[in-house]
C-alpha cells in the first residue's frame, strides 16, 4: 500500500504543469497554442523570456526533487517492504518524470521529461547526473541545440553509471541501470521529432539571452 501512495503522489507531483500555470502569469493564454506546444522551459523562454524560462526550469526540477522526499517520506512508514527500497524509489521517480510527459491535470499532454528527471537524478545519482549536467550545457553552448543536449546528457548519465557499476566496479545497484536506460530511451522518443529536425538540419538554435521562435523546444 505504501508503495502504491508513493507511486501515486511521485505521479501527482510530477504531473503538475508549472509551464503552463508561469505562462499564463507571464502573460500567454495558453502555452499549447505557441511555439512547439510543449510544457516546458525552452518553449516557456522563447515565447515569454529567460525569467519566465528559468522559473519553469527549477519547478520542473523542484518536482522530481520533491517525489523523491515524497516516497522517501512515505515509505518510512513502512515496516516492511516486498522490494528494496531502491526499487519503489526508482519507480517514484519514472512516475514523476511520465507525469511530466503525460500530465493528467491537463489531457496527458505535457513536456518531455529532461527537467524533472534531472530533479529525480540528482536526489537518487548525484555524481553520475553531475557529469550529465556537464555534458548537457557544454553541448547546448557549443551547438545551441537545447534537444540535442538533453539526449546527450540522457546517455552520458547512462554512460556514467555503466563506468562506475562496471568499471570503476563501485556499488550501485542493478535498478539504477535500468532507470537511467530508461530514461535514455524516454529522451530518444520525446525528441524524435527534434531528431527529424536534426538531421534535417532545421531545427531552431536556443538563444540564452532573449525570446526567439521556433518549434524545437523541450520541456
Amino acid at each position: 500500500m505504501f508503495i502504491v501512495i508513493a507511486i501515486i503522489a511521485a505521479y501527482l507531483l510530477g504531473a503538475i504543469p508549472f509551464a503552463l500555470l508561469i505562462g499564463r502569469i507571464a502573460g500567454i493564454k495558453d502555452l499549447r497554442q505557441v511555439g512547439s506546444g510543449n510544457l516546458g522551459a525552452t518553449n516557456v523562454w522563447r515565447a515569454a523570456g529567460p525569467g519566465a524560462g528559468l522559473a519553469v526550469l527549477l519547478t520542473d526540477t523542484a518536482k522530481g526533487v520533491a517525489a523523491i522526499l515524497a516516497a522517501r517520506y512515505i515509505l518510512a512508514e513502512a515496516t516492511t517492504l516486498p522490494v528494496s527500497i531502491d526499487v519503489v524509489l526508482v519507480m517514484a521517480g519514472l512516475a514523476a518524470v511520465l507525469g511530466h510527459v503525460f500530465p493528467v491535470y491537463v489531457w496527458f499532454k505535457g513536456g518531455k521529461g529532461a527537467a524533472t528527471g534531472l530533479g529525480v537524478m540528482v536526489m537518487l545519482l548525484p555524481l553520475p547526473t553531475g557529469v550529465a549536467l556537464v555534458v548537457f550545457l557544454v553541448v547546448a553552448v557549443l551547438w545551441r541545440f537545447v534537444s540535442l543536449a538533453s539526449m546527450a546528457g540522457a546517455l552520458a548519465l547512462l554512460a556514467a553509471v555503466i563506468v562506475k557499476k562496471y568499471l570503476l566496479v563501485h556499488s550501485v545497484a542493478d535498478i539504477y541501470f535500468v532507470m537511467t536506460l530508461a530514461l535514455a530511451l524516454l529522451m530518444i522518443v520525446t525528441h524524435r521529432q527534434n531528431i527529424a529536425r536534426l538531421l534535417g538540419g532545421t531545427e531552431d538554435r536556443f538563444s540564452f539571452s532573449s525570446r526567439s521562435g521556433g518549434a524545437g523546444s523541450h520541456g
